[in-house]
Parts: structure tokens; C-alpha cells; sequence
């Protein structure tokens, strides 16, 4: 049997609703010869009579009953897939997955923005993941991410587009009960005879080679006593008195037991930048909502700053 028409179903519901052929053409907008022709289409096609013709109007058959209650299903479900195509258009529903760096998740900025999208967009399923820089470029590319909050472009980033949001200060993490925990300020060069806990430097080259150029530039090579998968374990490790660090300044966040922030001075250019990498091509409504109110967001936060 060849597939019903779904105008025809819409039809069919809405002669049964009126009860009355005319008047059912001039609720859909059309002449009533026509529409007498679709239906009786419509009863060749399914093999039985769906109405009975009365004097003043028709009424559904006990065949016509059963048809047509599928048929307003049907074309509620057909309603409802042209509403979700819409709202998809609009950027209201569908999915988004959006990738951050240990340490981007502790910017309340990321989480801002986290959060005002899925409340603004409550149709949206939002899918997070949480990796270091290379494996969050990798899954952009993969097309398993559509949007990274990353700290570094010194990965691969061929293809994508990465925005620059924020720079964020960086701060000494240190042993609690360290002899220079008790200071305001700290310079690097105040830290040269420190032993240093880096993380890995593939796990985030950008802010690595950025410390590592600091310290040469103060006038030191930091000794590197200890290494960490993430930004975030490194201060597990101060914390155990294995060393210090440098950590962008929204890791004090972690209220890691142990370990004393003090803040940094006089290392200019220093900084933890913020950015956001989308892919350059097929970048759906949902991305470029979120990359548009992303950087709505950052330039304001920037004025205030």
C-alpha cells in the first residue's frame, strides 16, 4: 500500500471535528469540491467508508472512528516534529558538547556560562567533558566536542577557530607552614631555590612553557622535583610538601587543605589565558549561540575588569 498523505489525515481530522464538509473547507482554507474529492481518495485508498452522510452534515463510521483518532495522532506527531525542526533552527533544542581543562573548570567564568545557556535553553542536552588540552583539540576535531575551554594554542590547531576570552593572573601555591607562606607578594626570582611541581607538559604545553619562560627570564631554571597528569593534582602535591607552583588564580577555588596562596608580582605577561576553540566549518546554531554569547560575555567581564 503506498504511503497516506498526511494532508489528507489532516483533512480527515478536521472534517471529523466540524462534522460538516463546508465547513471543514473554510476552517483549512480551501473549496469544498476538493476536499470531498480528497476524502473520497482517501476511503478508496484505505478500503472502507469513513463517513456517513447525514442531511446536515456527515459523522464518522465505526471504521471512521478508529481511523480517525490515528490520524490525530499522526498529525500531532508530524506538529511536533515541525516544532522541534524550529526550535532546532533557533538554537532552543538539539545537542551541544563542550570540553574544559582541569584548570578552565574552576574559572567561575566557564561555569557562568555553562549555566546560563542551559537555563536559557532548557531544550538543549548539554554533554560535558572534562580532558587536557590536546585530547580536548583531538575530540573537536573528532567532532565528539563542538566547543573547548582550552589554555593554550601550542597544541596542533589546524581547523579551528580559537577565541581569546580572558587572562586570568597567576598566584605561588605553597606548603602550609612554607618560610615564604606568610608573605603578600612573592617575585619568581624569590623562588629560584625552590623545588618546583609541574604538570606535564603535554597535558598543558601552553601555560608550561609560559612558567619555564618566566623563570628563565627571572633569572632562573626552576628545578623540576615532581610531575602531575593534570594542573589540578600538581596542588595535591604541594599540599604533600613536595614543592611549589605557579596556578592561575581561580585554582584557589579547589580549597586544597594545606596549601597557601600568595600572590605574584613583577612577572608581566604571566598569565593564564582563557579561549575557546570551535571547529572553523559546520559550526551548527547551537555553537555559534554559545560561542556569540560567550564572547558577549568575556568583553563585558573584560570593561568591568
Amino acid at each position: 500500500m503506498p504511503m497516506i498523505e498526511l494532508r489528507r489525515l489532516r483533512y480527515l481530522v478536521t472534517v471529523a471535528d466540524e462534522g460538516h464538509v463546508t465547513r471543514a473547507a473554510e476552517r483549512l482554507g480551501i473549496a469544498q469540491p476538493p476536499l470531498t474529492r480528497q476524502i473520497r481518495l482517501l476511503e478508496a485508498e484505505l478500503g472502507v467508508t469513513l463517513f456517513e452522510r447525514l442531511p446536515r452534515g456527515v459523522r464518522p463510521t465505526e471504521a471512521g472512528r478508529v481511523v480517525v483518532e490515528a490520524a490525530r495522532d499522526v498529525v500531532a506527531r508530524a506538529e511536533r516534529i515541525k516544532e522541534i525542526a524550529t526550535r532546532a533552527a533557533r538554537g532552543e533544542q538539539g545537542r551541544l558538547a563542550i570540553g574544559y581543562t582541569s584548570s578552565a573548570a574552576f574559572h567561575p567564568f566557564v561555569t557562568q556560562q555553562i549555566r546560563a545557556f542551559r537555563k536559557a535553553r532548557p531544550g538543549v542536552l548539554l554533554e560535558l567533558a572534562e580532558d587536557g588540552t590536546p585530547e580536548l583539540v583531538k575530540a573537536l576535531k573528532d567532532e565528539r566536542l563542538d566547543a573547548a575551554f582550552i589554555r593554550s594554542t601550542s597544541t596542533d590547531v589546524a581547523g579551528l577557530a580559537i577565541e581569546p576570552l580572558l587572562e586570568e593572573k597567576m598566584v605561588v601555591a605553597l606548603p602550609a607552614g612554607h618560610r615564604l607562606a606568610r608573605e603578600s607578594k612573592l617575585t619568581l626570582a624569590e623562588l629560584a631555590e625552590e623545588t618546583f611541581v609541574f604538570y606535564r607538559r603535554p597535558t598543558g604545553p601552553g601555560l608550561y612553557d609560559a612558567i619555564m619562560a618566566a623563570c628563565l627570564a627571572a633569572g632562573f631554571s626552576p628545578a623540576v622535583g615532581q610531575e602531575a597528569p593534570r594542573l589540578s593534582s600538581t596542588l595535591s602535591l604541594v599540599a604533600s610538601g613536595l614543592g611549589v607552583t605557579l596556578t592561575p588564580a581561580s585554582m584557589q577555588r579547589m580549597n586544597v587543605e594545606d596549601v597557601q596562596f600568595v600572590r605574584l608580582k613583577g612577572a608581566k605577561g604571566l598569565v593564564a589565558p582563557l579561549l575557546l576553540a570551535t571547529r572553523r566549518r559546520d559550526r551548527s546554531t547551537l555553537v555559534e549561540a554559545f560561542r556569540r554569547e560567550a564572547k558577549a560575555a568575556a568583553l563585558k567581564t573584560n570593561v568591568a575588569a
